[in-house]
């Protein structure tokens, strides 16, 4: 805006003793300096300074316009560095969305250690059934235990995650282990639901080949959790995303079954708004949960 301009030429102006000092700190004649200041005094209607040829002095016009001025362009200055500081360190208000397993298992210990490690951050986290809509709930970042979104967002893989089977070591003492995927319809399954349809239908893989299993099962839910949960007092097979079961795994409480064989994959991928320059915050958190993604990896 011109008036910005004539503030920060005017504020420069009254720095110096004569139109001679500033027009020479301006790297401008001495002319152009005086046509200036008549422009502004023309625009605004009143006299800003008194001038000799040897001194400056201000009006009370010039006092309170060099004053109030000062002050707006102190915070724009300010403004401006805080808008640039976005994109160079992480600070303010972070809004997160995932959905309940992954967000409550393994997300609240994360973004404790990320705001120890970044104070001027702060986390709002939505955990929620099915994905929030990212531009309409104001979501920074979305965490998605599965296929990437649509095209409009920008998604970014955070670890592979595929579907694997497991079961306690109770049950399969009692039942039996399966040796090739159509032994499973001898076998109680745990069935996840979504969307209140029931995912009865195993898809199974070896990588060289593909199989669609009809379960049964005498327990189902549409919470991961809690079929998890089941599935470790002893009640049968589950289909269930690796990152959530790979403890179990280490600890022994539960046992792959099938090991050769997977389900679709659940990677894991985080979503966000495209900008010409991200913010410092999103990339920030983006990498920091990446890297313990691959550290629980490496460590499970």
């Amino acid at each position: 805006m011109k008036s910005i301009s004539d503030l920060a030429f005017f504020e420069l102006l009254v720095q110096h003793v004569s139109l001679a000092s500033a027009a020479e700190a301006m790297d401008v004649t001495p002319p152009a300096v005086s046509r200036r200041l008549s422009q502004i005094e023309q625009r605004l209607k009143v006299k800003l300074l008194n001038r000799t040829t040897r001194r400056l002095s201000l009006t009370p016009e010039g006092e309170l316009y060099v004053e109030r001025g000062g002050a707006i362009l102190r915070e724009l200055a300010a403004l401006e560095c805080d808008l640039t500081g976005l994109h160079s360190s992480p600070k303010g208000r972070l809004s997160i969305n995932s959905t309940h397993g992954f967000g409550r298992q393994f997300l609240p210990n994360v973004i404790s250690d990320f705001v120890t490690l970044y104070p001027e951050v702060s986390v709002v986290l939505h955990i929620s059934d099915q994905p929030m809509q990212i531009s309409e709930h104001g979501i920074d970042i979305g965490i998605r235990p599965s296929t990437p979104p649509n095209s409009r967002l920008h998604a970014k893989l955070l670890a592979h995650n595929p579907r694997v089977l497991c079961a306690a070591p109770a049950y399969l003492e009692k039942n039996g282990m399966p040796k090739v995927p159509r032994d499973l319809q001898a076998l109680n399954c745990i069935v996840t639901r979504e969307n209140s349809t029931t995912f009865s239908n195993w898809q199974l893989t070896d990588g060289k080949s593909q199989e669609t299993i009809k379960v049964r099962g005498s327990l189902s839910t549409n919470q991961g959790e809690i079929a998890l949960d089941w599935a470790l007092a002893g009640h049968g097979i589950l289909l269930r995303s690796e990152w959530a079961v790979s403890k179990h795994f280490a600890a022994g409480t539960l046992v792959r079954v099938l090991p050769s064989w997977e389900g679709p994959s659940a990677d894991i991928h985080a979503v966000y708004a495209p900008r010409k320059i991200p913010q410092a915050k999103v990339s920030a958190f983006i990498d920091f949960l990446k890297d313990r993604l691959s550290a629980e990896t490496a460590n499970s």
